[in-house]
């Protein structure tokens, strides 16, 4: 049997969730030609203008670099097709792209997304898996095509979601299983055995990019959901809320099932390491949050340099 040319890939992809794919890439057989990715920006306290994670990886390997403003630049197009891509991969690449862009490799794109299609299609899918409860998430490698996420399956796999897990622990493991699993189907293109799996539209979900105003809490709610926001909402945007005027960034938590007599909101309980909170269901215990620009701090921290007593409440706004 002959075994199938290495095939010429563009990677598109920006944060932290893309580097171990393009890793993976790098120490396969095929030949990464370009990296397309978000053009450089300030980041951190102090704001300095700072190599992106899969930039920096991109220089480090001796990979040209390629940083559009803008997809459709002329001088962009005209440069990504004197590559002779075979393939373009995208993993976390955070811009909608053409479709004039899409169809020009030889083999079209596929895409590294955090969900189990069809569900969780969009900009933020392990967040809001997180945010809504969900056991289980998983990778799927799918075709790009021009509609958001919704092109056929070509692999996928599962992990489940403990019940205390936070987002980011989930997306970085997410990124360590999706990257072999896209060399994978690299490989059976270039074989010519890949399989496609249409999604079933009717089946989709979404997940849309997080904002600040997706972390405000509303102690009317279970505190299941209340746990499930705050634990989908770490490392960013956070959820939060007022006590005394002040907003708190809600950082952990743990839900507690028995009913407690008091107003959603309310503090029940507010001695040594224990800060508990009414919700519209049971309570929550607070295990540690932030005041608005401090360090976070442990319930006991907190209340050791805070003046909180039973009675005092949490609330959605100042």
């Amino acid at each position: 049997m002959v075994a199938a040319a290495p095939l010429r890939v563009v990677f598109f992809g920006t944060p932290d969730f893309a580097v171990p794919t393009l890793e993976a890439l790098l120490h396969s057989q095929h030949h990464v030609v370009a990296v397309v990715t978000q053009p450089d920006r300030p980041r951190g306290r102090g704001q300095k203008t700072v190599d992106g994670p899969v930039k920096a990886l991109a220089v480090k390997a001796g990979v040209p670099v390629l940083q559009p403003l803008r997809l459709r630049d002329s001088a962009f197009v005209d440069g990504f097709m004197q590559l002779g891509p075979d393939l373009g991969v995208v993993a976390a690449y955070g811009k909608i792209l053409p479709e004039d862009l899409i169809e020009a490799p030889r083999l079209g794109m596929i895409n590294v997304h955090a969900s189990l299609l069809p569900k969780y299609r969009g900009a933020a899918p392990v967040h809001r898996a997180v945010i809504a409860g969900e056991s289980q998430t998983g990778v799927t490698i799918m075709r790009v095509v021009k509609a958001l996420d919704a092109g056929p399956m070509m692999a996928m796999a599962t992990r489940s979601i403990d019940a205390d897990e936070t987002s980011d622990v989930v997306e970085r493991d997410l990124a360590r299983i999706g990257a072999p699993l896209l060399v994978s189907v690299v490989d059976r293109l270039a074989a010519g055995t890949a399989d496609e799996i249409p999604q079933n539209d009717a089946l989709a979900t979404y997940a849309p990019r997080l904002t600040k105003d997706d972390g405000v809490v509303d102690w009317i709610w279970p505190a299941l959901r209340i746990h499930n926001l705050i634990r989908g909402l770490h490392p960013w945007p956070h959820a939060f809320s007022f006590l005394s005027g002040s907003r708190v960034i809600l950082r952990r938590s743990f839900p507690i099932v028995e009913r407690v007599a008091a107003h959603p909101g309310t503090v029940t309980e507010a001695h040594g390491d224990r800060l508990v909170v009414a919700s519209g269901d049971a309570a929550l215990r607070l295990l540690e949050i932030q005041p608005e620009g401090k360090r976070p701090l442990t319930a006991r921290e907190f209340l050791a340099g805070h003046r909180v007593a039973a009675g005092a409440r949490f609330a959605a706004q100042p």
